[in-house]
């Protein structure tokens, strides 16, 4: 494992390690959306010297939300909890960037104030499920309701929401921010044309359906500078009832256009992943991939989906990336780093778990010893 635990810079990001604890939804904020004493724990476990973590999806408004007890970055409840678990984490000599997330057309209602849910467009992310809970406490899946189309003037309010974030973000202590671009949430619904029909200057051609997208990370670098602003795409993604005509000229023409933000990455999730779930079809026969972008793009790629440590050193090797997140194995594997620096076993992950509940399935899982089997 050479290339995986070889230093790498990304941005001003200076790492130690290439292994990435990918953002992983895991719905165990305490009231308000804030993170607590369970959150910081397993951010502190799965700490490692000189080691990059992406924190989960946090939502910028209280207007937009698809899953119940998600992080969010709008309160000064939820910045000061972000900040303790900020200051858990660089304890342990790791670094943390804050996925910042505006589902869009994949909110719910009951999450978000009331409000319906908006989009580029109004049509429905079809066959899609948020997380409530229902009367009894327990989570259950609900479909989305059809989204209202944004007026223009909304956008700018948009953008000043994901402006006073970025602050929060930054004043929390982050190393740094990512736009989730991936999964169908609102840039990518911008982005598609499968999603975006408007005729304004936010729709029709490749230059206006990026227009959203690009405008965010500008408004992300102004306040975080060049080498602290990251964008995670999905380019062979159809969670959300995603698709688009020509994915390839695209994501190729999205990717050429963030090399003059100077990102500290590009973070690329493989289209074998659909949401939580492998791929098994999908609406593109030869979906993108970090390969195919790596070409047009100048700068940091990370590569996320499925991976396991000895496809994530191929495709270092074959220079296809540069660093790898791992979600699904961090989950169980607080010791990841470690364990593929040193051929460690890895403990099976719990899917069961992933979506809410308490420490167990996710802060219980212990590092490795020599007496665990």
């Amino acid at each position: 494992m050479n290339a995986l635990l070889s230093p790498v810079t990304a941005g001003k990001l200076q790492l130690n390690h290439r292994v990435v604890m990918a953002p992983t939804t895991r719905m165990r904020t305490v009231q308000g959306g804030v993170p607590g004493d369970l959150m910081i724990e397993y951010y502190r476990q799965r700490a490692s010297q000189g080691g990059l973590l992406i924190a989960e999806a946090t939502a910028i408004s209280p207007f937009a939300n698809a899953y119940e007890d998600a992080p969010g970055i709008f309160t000064d409840e939820q910045q000061a909890g972000w900040q303790r678990l900020v200051d858990a984490v660089h304890a342990r000599g790791s670094q943390i960037v804050l996925q910042l997330w505006h589902p869009g057309r994949q909110s719910l209602p009951e999450l978000s104030s009331g409000h319906q849910p908006v989009a580029p467009s109004a049509l429905i992310a079809k066959d899609t499920y948020g997380v409530v809970k229902n009367e009894q406490g327990a989570y259950e899946g609900k479909l989305f309701p059809v989204p209202r189309a944004l007026d223009v003037d909304e956008i700018q309010d948009l953008m000043n929401e994901l402006r006073q974030a970025a602050i929060r973000a930054r004043d929390a202590g982050f190393d740094g921010v990512e736009l989730h671009a991936a999964n169908g949430y609102l840039p990518e619904q911008f982005l598609l044309d499968g999603s975006n029909q408007r005729t304004d200057s936010y729709g029709g051609t490749l230059e206006n359906r990026a227009r959203f997208l690009l405008e965010s990370v500008g408004v992300l670098t102004d306040i975080w500078g060049t080498g602290r602003v990251a964008v995670r795409i999905s380019p062979g993604g159809i969670y959300g009832d995603m698709h688009d005509s020509d994915p390839m000229a695209t994501f190729r023409y999205l990717v050429e256009q963030l090399n003059r933000f100077e990102l500290a990455y590009l973070h690329i999730i493989e289209p074998r992943i659909v949401g939580p779930e492998d791929r098994n079809a999908g609406y593109y026969e030869n979906p993108v991939a970090s390969r195919d972008l790596r070409a047009f793009y100048q700068g940091t790629i990370i590569a996320a989906g499925g991976f396991k440590p000895e496809d994530a050193e191929d495709t270092l090797q074959r220079g296809e990336a540069d660093l790898i997140a791992f979600g699904r194995l961090f989950t169980s594997n607080p010791d990841l780093p470690d364990r593929i620096r040193h051929a460690f076993p890895l403990t099976a992950y719990n899917r069961d778990a992933f979506f809410g509940g308490d420490e167990r399935g996710y802060s219980d899982f212990p590092v490795f010893t020599s007496v665990e089997e």
